[in-house]
């Protein structure tokens, strides 16, 4: 096992989207030294001169111990921990171009929560592939963090986990700050599939939301989901103690029920009638990480035979044309059964 900083100072951050540049101010928060990687150059710059990244996190100042660059060699140069802040589907082309820039000791840390189309491979299980490094030294980061709230100090929870406690307590230590208290956890599996999960449910929530229907509805497609992920979580070696924590439950209320969820929201707007196409060009341009993972998530569980009802629903609406109104006729349709069968 590769050796590692137990006193992790200086951070890379490989995304500035929403919840990568929320996640840096976190770091930064804590003490931290963060180099921010970007895509555009001119986000870069923001970073570095206003403190601020306005296309993404509007009216939030960062830490001045924050910087940036669209460098990533740069950004990479020296770092003790790297966290990869990229979207899932995107992860596998982005990291094959930084796998030779990669410090050879550095903890590698996952924000990204999905499954990967194709290869059905969890997260954690890409970055091990493709950085070469024993999946049990990837740190994944889960829980109920919404990252414009996180963003504005709003107190929060987190799970660090990882199968090496040693590497998961690096990390804690490194993102512990006055309002995000992050727990240790050893179940990478647990975690990893409930971030993938809830994503899958928000969206059902959303269109609940959309075709007008209230909270009995919301509670039970959030408890049936929690069912179904726990389930596929069971069938895989999760501990089931996962799925009733903070990357479990608490990520899952977090995404179902709130406006900033984008899985929720693009959801609602395929709800209210609106085609895949009209729901991505309402959110800028941008497909919720759900709509991808309901078809991995299915194709998964579908190998393994595992029940999943309202994912199987949303592969349907999504990539099938189903109308939403339907499929929540036929989810109610199925036969009757025990509650915990």
């Amino acid at each position: 096992m590769a050796t590692f900083a137990t006193d992790v100072q200086r951070v890379t951050v490989l995304g500035a989207g929403s919840w990568g540049t929320a996640f840096a101010k976190v770091l930064g928060d804590a003490g931290r030294d963060v180099t921010v990687w970007a895509r555009r150059e001119s986000v870069a710059e923001e970073i570095r001169s206003a403190h601020a990244n306005s296309s993404y996190l509007p009216g939030v100042r960062l830490p001045e111990r924050i910087t940036a660059t669209a460098d990533a060699a740069a950004a990479l140069d020296g770092a003790q921990a790297v966290v990869l802040g990229v979207p899932s589907q995107s992860l596998r082309a982005n990291l094959t171009a930084w796998q030779p820039l990669l410090p050879r000791e550095a903890i590698l840390v996952s924000l990204a929560k999905g499954v990967e189309l194709g290869t059905l491979k969890r997260m954690s299980e890409v970055i091990a592939e493709l950085a070469q490094v024993p999946a049990d030294e990837i740190v994944v980061v889960s829980g109920p963090n919404l990252a414009r709230e996180i963003a504005a100090s709003q107190p929060a929870a987190a799970v660090i986990a990882c199968a090496d406690h040693e590497r998961a307590m690096a990390v804690q230590r490194a993102s512990s700050n006055q309002y995000f208290r992050p727990y240790t956890n050893t179940d990478v599996v647990g975690c990893e599939l409930s971030g993938a999960c809830k994503n899958v449910i928000a969206l059902s929530c959303g269109m609940a939301a959309g075709m007008g229907l209230g909270a009995n509805t919301m509670a039970t497609l959030i408890t049936r989901g929690l069912a179904e992920m726990a389930r596929l979580g069971a069938k895989l070696g999760a501990d089931p103690l996962t799925f009733a924590g903070l990357a479990g439950l608490g990520d899952l209320v977090a995404t179902c029920s709130s406006p900033l969820s984008r899985n929720r929201t693009f959801g609602e707007r395929l709800g209210r009638g609106d085609t895949l196409e009209q729901a991505q060009a309402a959110a800028g341009g941008q497909v919720a990480e759900g709509v991808a993972s309901c078809s991995s998530i299915r194709a998964l569980a579908q190998g393994l035979g595992v029940d999943m009802p309202i994912t199987d629903a949303m592969h349907r609406v999504c990539h099938e044309g189903v109308d939403p109104r339907q499929a929540g006729a036929e989810l109610l349709g199925r036969s009757q059964k025990h509650e915990w069968s």
